[in-house]
This record gives structure tokens, sequence and C-alpha cells, in this order.
């Protein structure tokens, strides 16, 4: 008679049951786009407000930035993607954080020129840190601290 303890019998049947390794591995972001109602008009908004530059090719339908360390994008909306329809704004619950050198400055100029504030200029973890919207209502976060 073989005697078998309860807890490798417990681990015996997990093992059965669930998978306990995954066959390949993730390792993190690599690229964001934003889905905009117009393209031209949210790429010339991240060029001239935030400073960003295009990179020379991008694919059909989208404008990617040269960005680090994950690219960065705007693109048309995906087919039944309604923007209008999100409620109260695109992206709510995604945070989304830019590096910047300096928090406070990219925040007074995107004030002076009208771009709506969210979250005024404060000191966190990640340095100073804000929050505005972009054209098409996503909330960005821009913070000075790496």
């Amino acid at each position: 008679m073989t005697h078998v303890n309860i807890l490798t019998y417990i681990l015996d049947v997990n093992t059965l049951t669930y998978k306990t390794e995954i066959d390949m591995t993730v390792t993190g972001p690599d690229f964001l786009a934003l889905q905009a109602r117009d393209l031209e008009r949210a790429a010339a908004f991240y060029e001239m407000r935030l400073g960003l530059r295009r990179v020379p090719a991008s694919p059909p339908g989208a404008v990617v930035f040269d960005t680090s360390p994950i690219s960065f994008a705007v693109r048309e909306p995906l087919p039944g993607v309604d923007l209008d329809a999100a409620s109260p704004r695109p992206g709510l619950g995604v945070a989304l954080w830019l590096q910047a050198e300096d928090a406070q400055v990219v925040h007074d100029e995107l004030a002076a020129a009208g771009v709506p504030i969210v979250a005024a200029p404060d000191d966190g973890p990640f340095g100073r840190m804000f929050t505005f919207t972009d054209p098409d209502g996503y909330a960005i976060t821009i913070h000075d601290k790496a």
C-alpha cells in the first residue's frame, strides 16, 4: 500500500487541472496609440503643444512619434469605434503618463494655450505632475521624474 501525503495529492491534482507554466513571456508595453477623430488635428496638437516629432514613415491611417522607451502614435479610429459615444471621455480608466524634462513649464504653456487642465500641478513620487485633456478628450498626465 502506498502512502500519499494530502499536500502531494493537492499539488498533483492542481498540476493536472491547471497549467502552471506559461509557454511565452510578455515583456511589457511596446507601442501605444490613441484613436483620434481628426488624425491631422491630433498629430498637430502633439507636435505643436508637446514638441513630439513624427517618425519618417508611419503606417496608413496613423502618425507615429519618435518617443522612448516605447513608441506613441495617434491613429484613425478602428472600425466600429465611436469616440463621440465614449462617456464621459475616451480612455476612461486608462492612465497614460508622458515624461517631460520640466512638467511645470509644459503645464504653463498648455494652460496659456487654453488646453483644459484637469489636475493642477502637484509634487508626487514621480516628480512634478499634472493632467490635461487632448483634443479628443483623453486625459494625459505629464510628469518630470524618471
